[in-house]
């Protein structure tokens, strides 16, 4: 276990350590070496987590997803909107997650599968509105392929023009106002009226995230030092 909660630990280090020198050189321009002397690791740790850059670069772009599954929620439609605000939270707050988006929107990183976070969270969005539908919580007109690409494309736009604008800081506030445009026009008015979306749920449910991963980073940090 403590060897696991070790692996773990160095594994981020080096995702950390990659991200932060993709961002300030480029992919391109970024070499294995420049990432082991930010890491502080031997080469043969970093090729027993990955065997390529390319690799430590699809790992950095994995970093938007979720590290945990959503809670399950009463209303199918309320997981959507939990998703938004913690990506929110998450680009606020964790580098990892920065860089990760920052990669994503990198034109000279060539080679490497860009377009995989996107599609991976129009899909979970699509799963999300395909239960949704299932319940009768959508408006029967809705398209959930087409949601989906909206939902996910508004946002990616609307967080970049706040990383542009403000370095992110508002945009708790820009998310929350797509939100109240959009989910009026695909959910039912009786769903509508019962979910949560406010700033002040966002931030009760950025602290749970918070203490969540803190919770588990203590629980590896005690077994790692047994």
């Amino acid at each position: 276990m403590a060897q696991q909660a070790r692996a773990i630990r160095t594994r981020r280090t080096i995702l950390e350590s990659a991200a932060a020198v993709f961002a300030e050189r480029g992919y391109e321009r970024t070499t294995i070496g420049e990432i082991l002397v930010r890491a502080g690791v031997t080469k043969g740790a970093l090729y027993f987590h990955f065997a390529s850059k390319e690799e430590l670069a699809l790992g950095v772009l994995d970093a938007q997803m979720l590290d945990e599954p959503l809670n399950p929620q009463p209303i199918k439609l309320q997981e959507l909107v939990d998703q938004a605000f913690l990506l929110t939270h998450r680009l606020q707050r964790d580098p990892l997650v920065r860089a990760s988006v920052a990669l994503a929107l990198d034109s000279g990183a060539t080679g490497v599968d860009r377009a995989a976070p996107f599609r991976a969270w129009i899909d979970q969005v699509a799963e999300i509105l395909t239960v949704a539908k299932v319940r009768g919580e959508l408006l029967l007109h809705v398209s959930v392929t087409d949601t989906a690409e909206l939902f996910a494309g508004s946002f990616s736009g609307i967080q970049a023009m706040s990383q542009i604008l403000c370095d992110r800081n508002d945009l708790t506030h820009r998310v929350l106002v797509l939100l109240r445009y959009v989910l009026p026009t695909i959910c039912t008015p009786a769903v509508l009226i019962r979910l949560e979306m406010t700033e002040e749920y966002a931030r009760r449910l950025a602290a749970e995230y918070d203490e969540k991963r803190f919770a588990e980073d203590g629980e590896n940090l005690v077994v790692s030092s047994h």
